[in-house]
């Protein structure tokens, strides 16, 4: 599940107030969230992220 247009329209400010305090910040935060999301609705292993949403590690990181 990739966020929506309108979907980050009202997530942005959300996610915006609290940024993620990663070692390596992401540096597309809307995939980053989408692959998140993917990852839990689908109950996938990290490892198991589809290269759209970028490096699985990333969206680990964040997510810890």
């Amino acid at each position: 599940m990739v966020l929506s247009d309108e979907q980050w329209v009202v997530q942005k400010p959300v996610v915006e107030a609290c940024p993620p305090h990663a070692k390596v910040p992401p540096s597309n935060l809307r995939r980053t969230i989408s692959a998140i999301i993917w990852r839990h609705t689908n109950g996938a292993k990290w490892h198991a992220l589809p290269e759209e949403f970028g490096p699985w590690w990333m969206a680990g990181q964040t997510f810890i």
